[in-house]
């Protein structure tokens, strides 16, 4: 019998790439979303991508705890992703209330629900914000964590604590792991399912596409004075496949019964440090697009440098990041493209 998996936030950047993954990898899905952050263009592009028109939706907002139950009493789930949360580090400063209510209880109603039936794997979709400015790099999963820069940040750390303990407190019913990602970046193959900010991109690859298309005058560098080779930050940019992949193996060890201890964390990257405007001249070249782009002032929040040891993941979950940053740029420009039907 196949095993279920819960994708919380499924229907979004993320989640929608997981999703694909694991149904490509043998499991059910039950994709849950609000389609707070995101419309429904990615879940169609799921169904059309794996041929799986019957997909299971469930439009729940987790913070509703009886809501959040009842969908672990309808459905047999044998492991949860979590996403759903809000993920804007401007935002979370201006309203810091509204993100520890949203990604807190969402996450404790989750817990809750997976306790109230028996237990089951819970994987946390965490951040190398945890980090925050580190000492030196690379960063390895026993890199002290740092106090947060956001409260977006300090949700994460605060989520990862509350699975260690409720874990803990389970007596084996509940296992988890964190994954601790870096940059994910670029769109899937297929340029069906990408990243689809609301109004103006929080992040740097959907703002070069966006300005690359036109919808944006220009794009803003914020910094070129920091003390990296070029003076832009320095960042562990991973194809959001690559991403997705090693939540199937994070999965499959907690299915297999394969975890070492009761709560796992995986830095999850490719261990290869690339600055902005490597990046924003590798989208140029691979695309034959040229950039209207700017100097900015530095942004409050943004670390120098940092990027991962991904040695734990490419041992222990025999996942490695795979993709090219090229093939990556040109997956988002396709996606983009994609988006304006061009």
């Amino acid at each position: 019998m196949k095993k279920t998996v819960l994708v919380s936030g499924g229907a979004g950047f993320i989640g929608s790439h997981v999703t694909v993954e694991l149904l490509q990898a043998g499991y059910e899905v039950v994709v849950a979303d609000n389609f707070s952050n995101c419309d429904r263009t990615c879940f169609e592009g799921v169904k059309k991508i794996t041929g799986r028109e019957d997909l299971p939706l469930e439009v729940v907002d987790f913070c509703d705890e009886a809501a959040a139950k009842a969908i672990f009493h309808k459905y047999h789930i044998d492991a949860v992703i979590h996403f759903a949360a809000f993920k804007a580090v401007g935002e979370s400063v201006a309203e810091p209330l509204k993100y520890y209510k949203n990604n807190l209880v969402s996450f404790m109603n989750v817990l809750e629900a997976a306790s109230e039936v028996g237990g089951c794997n819970v994987l946390f979709s965490s951040s190398a914000t945890v980090y925050g400015e580190p000492e030196k790099v690379p960063v390895t999963e026993d890199t002290p964590r740092q106090p947060a820069m956001s409260p977006y940040g300090n949700t994460k750390t605060m989520c990862e604590d509350i699975l260690q303990d409720t874990v803990k407190a389970s007596g084996g019913a509940i296992k988890g792991i964190l994954l601790r990602y870096f940059n994910p970046i670029g769109a899937h193959p297929s340029a069906l399912i990408g990243e689809l900010p609301r109004g103006v991109p929080n992040n740097l690859v959907p703002f070069i596409t966006q300005t690359a298309i036109g919808k944006r005058e220009c794009l803003s560098i914020f910094g070129n004075d920091y003390p990296t080779p070029d003076g832009t930050c320095l960042r562990d940019y991973i194809d959001i496949v690559d991403l997705a992949r090693a939540h199937v193996f994070a999965v499959t060890r907690m299915m297999e019964g394969k975890m070492k201890k009761p709560c796992e964390i995986f830095n999850v990257g490719t261990g290869r440090p690339v600055s902005v405007m490597e990046l924003v001249n590798a989208f140029q070249k691979v695309n034959g697009v040229k950039l209207n782009y700017k100097i900015a002032a530095r942004r409050p929040g943004d670390v120098t440098a940092i990027w991962a040891d991904p040695t734990l993941a490419n041992n222990e979950l025999g996942w490695k990041a795979e993709r090219s940053v090229e093939d990556t740029l040109k997956s988002a420009w396709a996606w983009e493209c994609h988006l304006a039907g061009k």
